[in-house]
């Protein structure tokens, strides 16, 4: 096996995936996780091709906080996040309303040296049993290039409802809370990405980058342990909603991006109505400059 070649082991709770002898991701979709945090499936640990840590796993601040994952806190009076839910009269408080997005099955799993694709069907179970969304999901990891320093993962999915009634997809700030607009496919990086440099599409960045619309939005920091740092560069990608995906992005109190597909404006999917999200994360052994990353987000534009 040579250092770029991608395959896939089945660990029974979890699909590990190699770059050569390197895990490079780990997706967990057996969670064992308290009903508090909204179990769900989730990447963790995400590393580079060198092995350095590119993602948290139950930070203090943010117990549900899991690597990267799929999340939704606002979905008709549902919490599929994990936590306190958030309203304009009350704040944040613990709500008996924290639903559970459950693996039904992997119809596909495969690797042939420079793909690894994982496609799955998952259930979306409220905090009272009943079923909203089947889910069918797809991960493709690919394009890993040593010299370079970097691999890429595509985050695809299917979202039908099967409720029966209109679901209502929001997030904190369609309920009041400012700038908080959190949906979505959400990555958490390692602490040590606490005040990292924000780089955007267009030549912008920095904080100003919440709540704005752009074709990919990147995040560079320092690792902790070891010398020198990482890039994180996420494309905005596609989702066939009524409003646009816009940036949750964060820098402190710690690193995270989500490009949400309900920032400041909700949305509502009919009964059998479909949702479909199209995301792709590029994952880089060093510090980017803007100059890298504007060819980056060209060369790997969805």
């Amino acid at each position: 096996m040579t250092d770029r070649e991608l395959d896939v082991r089945d660990e029974g709770s979890a699909l590990a995936v190699t770059a050569g002898e390197m895990e490079i991701a780990r997706y967990v979709h057996r969670p064992d996780a308290p009903d508090s945090e909204a179990p769900k499936p989730y990447l963790h640990p995400l590393r580079s091709l060198s092995g350095a840590p590119l993602s948290s796993y139950r930070p203090w601040d943010h117990r549900w906080h899991k690597g990267l994952q799929m999340t939704w806190a606002h979905l008709s009076g549902q919490n599929f996040w994990g936590g306190p839910t958030y309203s304009a009269e009350r704040d944040y408080q613990m709500e008996d309303n924290l639903g559970q997005m459950r693996h039904v099955d992997f119809t596909a799993v495969t690797a042939d040296g420079d793909r690894v694709t994982v496609e799955e069907t998952l259930h979306w179970v409220t905090a009272a049993g009943e079923h909203w969304i089947t889910e069918r999901r797809r991960l493709d990891f690919h394009g890993v290039d040593p010299g370079r320093g970097l691999w890429a993962l595509d985050f695809a999915t299917e979202l039908r409802n099967v409720r029966g009634a209109a679901l209502d997809f929001g997030s904190p700030t369609t309920h009041g809370r400012p700038l908080a607009g959190y949906a979505g496919f959400c990555w958490r990086g390692p602490r040590s990405f606490t005040g990292g440099t924000i780089l955007a599409a267009g030549g912008r960045g920095g904080a100003e980058m919440m709540g704005e619309q752009a074709d990919w939005l990147a995040l560079a920091g320092q690792h902790d342990e070891i010398d020198g740092g990482a890039t994180v560069l996420v494309l905005a990608g596609r989702s066939s909603a009524a409003v646009p995906i816009k940036w949750f992005v964060r820098r402190e109190p710690f690193a995270v991006i989500s490009p949400s597909p309900s920032f400041d404006e909700e949305f509502t999917l009919a009964p059998g109505g479909t949702l479909e999200l199209a995301h792709r994360h590029v994952f880089v052994d060093h510090l980017c400059d803007r100059a890298e990353l504007d060819e980056l987000g060209e060369e790997f534009a969805l």
